[in-house]
């Protein structure tokens, strides 16, 4: 079994270098663009069978580019929506307190945002479902950031500082045998 996880297009957040979390914007003119060469890449992978997305607008229009392209239906599931980062959402990236609050595990994003625990609950909930449930079936996980970080930390450990700089880019699609 396969699972390739997935990150959204670009938004006018990202572009921007601002945090992105709950808030649910749309793919830019970009991101579109994204989004359908991101179709053609799942395309030319011929395996995928199902496809799973966050709930977000962001994720959901780059997984439909990919559905549409492949006659596959999506699978939404709340598990993989964009982690919550509390009052930093639509800060830079770069915003006093950010980089260290996203290395303590039970302290919440920005105080009322979720804690990295929380996060990691709720994902590896879900990749533990989908595991048992899917077993021989290669699924297309399509998500955020955070949440594919978290993805990254199932299938590979990682120290804290390989945690808090680990990066995937818009569209770009990692592979796991599960």
């Amino acid at each position: 079994m396969k699972i390739y996880s997935a990150r959204h297009g670009q938004t006018d957040y990202n572009k921007e270098d601002l945090i992105l979390g709950c808030t649910d914007l749309p793919l830019n003119s970009t991101g579109l663009a994204q989004a359908a060469e991101f179709a053609d890449a799942v395309e030319a992978l011929r395996d995928v069978d199902i496809i799973i997305a966050s709930p977000m607008k962001r994720a959901q229009t780059t997984a439909m580019a990919a559905a549409e392209k492949c006659g596959i239906s999506i699978i939404t599931d709340e598990r993989l929506r964009e982690w919550n980062y509390g009052d930093y959402e639509g800060k830079t990236r770069y915003a006093e307190g950010f980089a260290e609050n996203k290395r303590e595990f039970g302290v919440k994003m920005g105080s009322s945002g979720e804690s990295l625990l929380q996060l990691s609950h709720r994902v590896y909930s879900l990749l533990d479902e989908v595991i048992e449930k899917y077993q021989g079936k290669n699924v297309l996980l399509v998500s955020h950031g955070g949440v594919c970080r978290v993805i990254e930390t199932y299938f590979h450990d990682m120290t804290t500082e390989e945690y808090s700089g680990w990066f995937m880019g818009n569209c770009q699609i990692i592979e796991y045998n599960a």
